[in-house]
């Protein structure tokens, strides 16, 4: 039975669900998560259109599976009887691994592997883990919006406020420090970041991480940086490490991930590197929250953190498809700009649009654009109104082989000409 078909929780537990989850109330709520309608409109769409392609640009994670050769130390390394039992806060072999591809990948040297290094079962199992560490009753966090939300819900769960920094196009993406009232920043204990970011594909500078570093100083805050698009950078840009700053180690924790720079989603598989008392506090409460990632997927993600230049054939093939899209979106009336890196373009969604009939519709939000999008023309994006209606399309589209991406991009570009988007 899913979830959805579940009815009222009996009265008789009622009264034991958390305050955090809705209370008397959980299960009760008539809100759907973003996701979840997506989901619904696609289903939809499908039942409408019998045997119709679906262009589904909406999806956050990989299309193709990890490297032979990572699938082959993977093989190897579960065959070893000392890999069998409880990894707890791992071995040395990630931990070393993950020292020299700071250095080698970002020019960050100097990383002591074994106090500044813990692996983790994923970046959302960091981030659901840090406030534990970080976050008392009353603390202010500042989260970017629209953002990655797992350590903003955490941190209500301890009693902690999340305060959201917009992320606006007149300000590149990055947020408005500058525009922090003085009191909340004295209130604060954590900033988050994410560059580059998920949803806007935008990149930070070094200049911005200065900017964040002395924020952070000034006001004794911690700096957490989730790099989990990092090295998926394109057209010769070179990867950018918050810890690359003079003075940040000292504040700050960077999370780093092989899901998305090595095709590894499923493996659950990064590590969490910076200063070797927050990565300390991390590690104590991990080890009360799991027993470790199993050793042959921290083998397998050593190897790869030995090989950056796997990344690199994963960058070129997503900014090969990131130019195709742009083309296409553009020559039906979007501003869409490639970004630096990531695999998602952000950009401003249509106010309405003219159908093959002749009739205009108008869209009050990206939402309604998105399902309209869905519903008429079969084309799935994630819709954010957070800071203004924007669309997210992803480059990760089930395209398997150049010749298949040109037929996809092709057959995007017929379905959008096929009406007229409009934009205010």
């Amino acid at each position: 039975m899913s979830n959805n078909s579940l009815a009222i929780p009996p009265e008789h537990l009622q009264r034991v669900f958390a305050q955090r989850i809705g209370g008397r109330r959980y299960g009760q709520g008539t809100e759907i998560y973003k996701f979840e309608r997506i989901k619904r409109a696609k289903r939809r769409a499908l039942e409408q259109h019998p045997g119709g392609w679906l262009l589904d640009l909406g999806v956050g994670e990989p299309d193709e599976m990890a490297f032979p050769e990572v699938v082959q130390r993977l093989c190897e390394e579960a065959r070893k009887p000392e890999n069998r039992g409880y990894a707890d806060n791992g071995d040395d072999v990630l931990k070393e691994a993950a020292a020299r591809y700071m250095e080698r990948v970002f020019g960050v040297p100097g990383i002591n592997p074994k106090t500044e290094v813990i692996h983790s079962i994923g970046s959302k199992a960091a981030l659901s883990i840090l406030p534990a560490a970080l976050v008392d009753p009353g603390d202010v966090v500042f989260m970017t919006v629209p953002g990655y939300p797992v350590f903003g819900t955490h941190a209500r769960y301890y009693g902690g406020t999340v305060y959201p920094l917009p992320l606006c196009e007149e300000n590149g993406f990055l947020p408005d420090l500058e525009a922090i009232p003085n009191d909340v920043a004295e209130r604060a204990k954590v900033l988050v970041l994410n560059y580059p970011n998920n949803p806007t594909g935008a990149s930070a500078t070094p200049e911005f991480f200065e900017r964040a570093v002395h924020f952070a100083r000034k006001h004794g805050l911690v700096l957490i940086h989730d790099a989990a698009y990092s090295a998926l950078v394109f057209d010769g840009a070179k990867p950018l490490s918050l810890l690359s700053i003079p003075g940040a180690k000292e504040i700050s924790l960077e999370l780093h991930s092989c899901s998305k720079s090595f095709n590894m989603t499923g493996w659950r598989i990064g590590f969490v590197t910076g200063n070797e008392w927050l990565v300390r506090a991390y590690g104590d409460v991990k080890d009360n929250t799991d027993s470790g990632q199993f050793l042959a997927i921290q083998h397998a993600a050593a190897y790869c953190l030995d090989h950056p230049e796997l990344t690199e054939q994963i960058a070129a093939k997503y900014s090969r498809r990131m130019d195709g899209l742009v083309q296409v979106l553009r020559q039906a009336g979007f501003q869409a700009q490639k970004p630096k890196g990531s695999f998602f373009l952000y950009t401003r969604a249509p106010s309405g649009v003219v159908d093959a009939d002749g009739r205009e519709i108008r869209f009050q939000n990206a939402e309604e654009a998105a399902q309209w999008l869905i519903t008429e023309l079969l084309i799935c994006t994630v819709p954010w109104d957070d800071a203004g209606p924007y669309l997210r399309f992803s480059v990760t589209f089930e395209a398997p082989g150049e010749e298949a991406e040109k037929r996809f991009l092709e057959e995007l570009g017929r379905r959008l000409q096929s009406v007229r988007l409009l934009f205010d």
